[in-house]
């Protein structure tokens, strides 16, 4: 499972794997008991980490690295609470400051956006509603423009605009963009795939491929892998065809590019090196593609190749990065929750649990890089923090911005 040059990336695990004995103080009925570690310490936590974030204020205002993804972990805490609700629309999404230049959920205008749309729905604000759904719908005009150089990925491209719209529906009803809108912008994502892939030469084997500053990456957040499982968590807008003759054969063929040790390469390309384990490089993002995949055709391959990403994950994901979300251990422990997700076996809610406790107990000699920015969402304590929600309730947990 691993060689010397791996260890440069990542700490040894040193948790017991998964057996009854080990599981059994913290796990009861597909969730966790309130007398495990995670329960005991998470209102602490959370007390603490509030303090933190009353002081934070950044001109930041995205989901990734701003005050948006801050709002986002409020919402998670508290769904349904008015004043919470409100707080964060006034304090975290900074409606008044939005550039118009970014497009994506987590890196954009969207992010925002939509986390106000959805708020001010619950609180049946319509005038905010109304300036936010427009605000959203002046920027399908942009994605859709497939001569402009806006990619398709998830951070800076076209699905991160995509999950924007799908997340607003999911949250809101009756729904606020139409099949036809979400339809035209899946349709543009789909034909860039296919013209990158004929210009490559590889359409009979691969019927999509998609780049980002010049490289074919394959990873979650720039990557056809992150691509393909919002494709696939949005098929209800696909057809049969498109199913079996499009994605199904670029699954296949990403799947011969995996290594011996089952992680996968960050791009397509010579020099293909087996060196991230997280989630926006290697593993991780397979198999999120793998399990919605499995959903999708009920092919039990998928699942296996998702069960060697989940070991791979196991054995080379407590990384010398920190916790993060992004390249860190608390995006790791996802891949987990979405395993247990998947297959109702303990194992992974173990092994999420084992993931999300290393977060908890988390020091600065865990880490070798500190984050540049340590209260965020997708690089600082914010992410282990809406980890730990989650977690409490393991067969609804989502990894915020990428699972809807």
């Amino acid at each position: 499972m691993q060689s010397p040059h791996h260890e440069k990336y990542h700490f040894e695990n040193q948790y017991d794997d998964y057996s009854q004995r080990a599981a059994e103080p913290h796990i009861e009925n597909h969730t966790i008991k309130a007398t495990s570690n995670i329960t005991a310490k998470l209102a602490a936590k959370w007390e603490f980490t509030l303090e933190e974030l009353k002081s934070w204020r950044s001109s930041d205002y995205s989901v990734y690295t701003g005050t948006g993804g801050i709002g986002l972990l409020f919402l998670r805490k508290s769904p349904d609470d008015i004043h919470n609700l409100r707080n964060i629309r006034k304090n975290y999404l900074q409606l008044e400051q939005l550039k118009n230049k970014r497009v994506t959920f987590l890196c954009g205008d969207a992010g925002p956006l939509a986390i106000a749309t959805v708020i001010s729905h619950k609180l049946e604000d319509r005038k905010i509603f109304d300036f936010c759904t427009r605000k959203l719908m002046a920027f399908v005009k942009v994605v859709n423009n497939t001569n402009s150089d806006l990619p398709n990925e998830y951070m800076y491209g076209r699905c991160g605009f995509l999950y924007a719209l799908l997340y607003v529906n999911k949250y809101v009803s009756p729904p606020a963009f139409s099949d036809v809108t979400i339809r035209s912008i899946i349709t543009d994502i789909l034909c860039a795939g296919e013209k990158l892939a004929k210009h490559l030469k590889i359409e009979k084997n691969c019927p999509l491929m998609y780049e980002w500053h010049d490289s074919k990456y394959l990873g979650a957040a720039h990557g056809i892998s992150g691509i393909i499982y919002l494709l696939l968590q949005a098929r209800k807008y696909l057809t049969e065809e498109e199913l079996t003759t499009i994605i199904k054969p670029t699954i296949a063929f990403l799947s011969t590019l995996r290594f011996p040790t089952g992680n996968f390469p960050s791009s397509l390309g010579p020099g293909r090196q087996d060196k991230y384990v997280q989630w926006c490089h290697g593993a991780p993002g397979f198999l999120y593609m793998y399990c919605e995949a499995y959903r999708t055709f009920g092919d039990k391959h998928y699942l296996y190749l998702a069960e060697k990403c989940a070991d791979v994950i196991w054995f080379r994901g407590i990384l010398r990065k920190g916790y993060s979300l992004c390249h860190g251990v608390a995006g790791n422990a996802y891949c987990f929750l979405e395993m247990f997700q998947t297959t109702k076996e303990a194992k992974y809610l173990y092994r999420a649990i084992r993931f999300a406790e290393y977060c908890m107990d988390y020091t600065k000699q865990k880490e070798e890089y500190s984050p540049d920015r340590p209260m965020s969402l997708f690089e600082g304590i914010s992410g282990p923090m809406y980890l730990l929600l989650d977690i409490q309730d393991p067969l609804n947990a989502k990894f915020p911005g990428f699972t809807l």
